[in-house]
Parts: structure tokens; sequence; C-alpha cells
């Protein structure tokens, strides 16, 4: 766990930003980057622009592969309307990202390794893939065996976060419903994403 706590630092003062919202982020104190000089960054170009607007999105869901993350941006081009909202939308339909939302467990990280481990029922089959794309309506339930895990309790009681409007949890019985797919605005971000910089990034 430390060193998930760790590499999170790190990552907020490389991207700018506390992507999740921690209240210990580096980032609220300096605004260097890592390494051992911690030079203030430098006005970027639009195309340095685009591409922290990617990896910060990326990253934000917990280190996207960019194979996986760029299926995901043509899936959203493919899709009617906005291809910005699309992308959001398919990455907040994200299993893993599910069970962070829901409380689960306290990071996006702890979330994608508890899925692996078979921790996680959809609609009452037991579901072990992360990326495994949620439809509105969807149930998902922790497994009985994992529901006196410290780390869910814990995460199920801390005030640090709220659950999202499109997540309806019912605590009692470590279950959520993925109401429906939300917009760009219904994301409770923790810092600035710039979805619209992705899609210029990759239609160059």
């Amino acid at each position: 766990m430390k060193s998930i706590v760790s590499a999170k630092k790190k990552v907020d003062r490389r991207y700018s930003a506390n992507l999740w919202g921690n209240p210990n982020s580096p980032y609220l104190k300096r605004e260097s980057v890592p390494g051992q000089h911690g030079q203030r960054r430098r006005k970027a170009t639009d195309y340095g622009e685009q591409l922290y607007a990617k990896q910060r999105l990326k990253t934000y869901y917990g280190n996207v592969s960019e194979k996986q993350f760029y299926k995901y941006y043509v899936e959203a081009v493919r899709r009617k309307g906005d291809t910005a909202e699309n992308l959001i939308g398919i990455l907040e339909s994200r299993l893993d990202n599910v069970v962070y939302k829901a409380k689960f467990v306290p990071t996006i990280f702890a979330a994608r390794q508890f899925v692996n481990h078979g921790h996680i029922l959809v609609n009452g089959k037991k579901v072990n893939i992360p990326s495994y794309m949620l439809k509105a309506g969807d149930m998902v339930e922790v497994v009985d065996s994992a529901r006196q895990v410290p780390m869910v309790l814990a995460a199920i009681e801390s005030a640090s976060r709220d659950v999202p409007s499109y997540v309806e949890v019912d605590n009692k019985k470590y279950a959520a419903k993925y109401a429906f797919v939300p917009k760009f605005e219904d994301v409770p971000y923790a810092s600035q994403m710039e979805p619209n910089l992705v899609v210029e990034f990759y239609s160059r």
C-alpha cells in the first residue's frame, strides 16, 4: 500500500495535478516536477498540452495501456454524439472504475487488483477483468468472502470522497448499481480533465 501511495504522489507532481483529490498530495505544496532539481514546468506547446491531457486521463483511470486507450478513442468516434463525451462514458463504464467510485476500495489501483483476484460479481456472476464494460443497470457486488477485508471496510467508512450520482450503493449488501452512463459534467474529477484535448491529440 505504501508503494501505491508513493507512486500516486509522484504521478501528481509529474502531471501537475492532484488527480484523485488526495489531501496529502505534494502538488498542493509545490509546483515542481519529480527529480533532483525540481524545476518548474515550462509552458507546453499545443501538442504538449494534448499529450499531458491524454496522460492525465489515462493515469486517472489506473494507467490504462496506450493500446487499450486508443481502442476507447476509436469506439468513441464510432458512436453517435460528441466524441469527448463518449470517451468519458466508456472510461467510466470500466468495472474497476465503478468498484472504485462505489468506495469498495480506496484507490483505482486497488480496484484493479480487487477485480483481478475475483472479489467482484456482476449481475451475480464473478468477473475478474478490470476493463469489463458495464451497461446502465448492471449490479456490482463484493463476494461474501471479501466483505470483511480491512481495506474494504475502511474504504466504505471513509469520508474523503463521495459516491457520484450514477453509482447507487447499498453498503449493507456491499452492492452498487451502475445507474446510468455519466456525461463529463457528472464525473467528480478532483482536478481538471480535458477530454477534448485528448480527441485533438488522436485526430491530428
